[in-house]
């Protein structure tokens, strides 16, 4: 079989589609609309429980147990917001869960840069290792130092303006300091990799005109690192907030809890309203909603540093 080695007439039409062609422009506006729509899709399955949260705390909890949750409502209100506020008392509750979280977040961003400093960008002994034993400290299980941490707390003591109790159990201090130990870790994996990427020559120059170690981290380095702050501190305060085990274990006055123990005050001995539960949910939910909110450029900015280069 020999190939048709001819040129094609004028006349005849080539078989080959063009590439502005429909037939080539169809497989492109697959692929356009595809990922957005599946993306859409994907958010919307995160989105429904939390909607249907929303949807069920707005409405009274007879109708939800008449009609069921996905019917049309006959009524809605916002009721159910009032009293959850108030019958479980949720301002105490944020107070002392502002309390824990802002300072532990602020201390461990503090010390996670010093020591990110230190690995990434100062020559110093046994760096890596060094950045080892701090990653590696993620990978235990935090129920593994309950019963020591417990037994240590009970021991160390502190001045009464600091734990009406007198020592550091049963106190805020506890709970920074167990969250400061926990999520530092995972802050200098962060902050020291990005720390790497930072061009040289900004603090071989910095170096040239006569500048310490601690004028090149605080005044060149860790204002590079803000992106890299930013998407650290939402996703800490986010993790701090909703911790309860520690709070569970440390404090035992019930008036020093944290927010999320506040919902438990929502349910009942032989009865729970469930819209009022999910009322609730969606109070306590609202602090880490709008930090994302206030935060959200400097968040997705961290997230994206390193997506392109140039």
């Amino acid at each position: 079989m020999t190939a048709d080695l001819r040129p094609a007439s004028p006349g005849r039409a080539s078989t080959r589609p063009s590439s502005g062609s429909p037939r080539a422009e169809r497989p492109r506006r697959r692929g356009r609309f595809g990922v957005p729509l599946f993306l859409a899709a994907v958010s919307l399955a995160f989105l429904a429980p939390l909607l249907l949260a929303v949807y069920a705390s707005l409405r009274p909890y007879e109708e939800t147990a008449e009609h069921g949750y996905f019917s049309w409502p006959e009524r809605l209100s916002f009721d159910y917001y009032r009293q959850a506020y108030t019958e479980s008392g949720m301002g105490k509750y944020f107070t002392n869960t502002l309390l824990i979280a802002v300072p532990a977040v602020l201390i461990t961003l503090f010390l996670a840069s010093f020591v990110a400093f230190a690995v990434s960008r100062v020559r110093i002994r046994g760096g890596l290792v060094l950045l080892m034993l701090f990653t590696a400290g993620n990978l235990l299980p935090p129920q593994v130092l309950v019963t020591p941490l417990y037994a240590l707390f009970l021991k160390i003591p502190l001045p009464w303006w600091m734990s009406d109790s007198l020592t550091l159990y049963d106190s805020f201090w506890a709970l920074i300091l167990v969250n400061v130990g926990f999520q530092i870790g995972f802050c200098v994996f962060v902050l020291s990799n990005f720390m790497r990427t930072l061009p040289k020559e900004i603090l071989e120059a910095a170096i040239v005109d006569g500048a310490g170690v601690w004028t090149q981290f605080w005044r060149i380095t860790l204002p590079l690192c803000r992106p890299a702050l930013a998407a650290l501190a939402t996703l800490e305060f986010t993790w701090i907030y909703n911790d309860f085990l520690w709070a569970l274990i440390f404090i035992s006055n019930p008036d020093k809890l944290p927010i999320t123990s506040s919902l438990n005050n929502l349910r009942g001995q032989f009865f729970t309203d469930y819209n009022l539960l999910a009322a609730g949910s969606v109070l306590v939910a609202l602090p880490t909603v709008l930090v994302f909110l206030l935060l959200q450029r400097h968040f997705i900015a961290g997230l994206t540093l390193g997506a392109s280069k140039g």
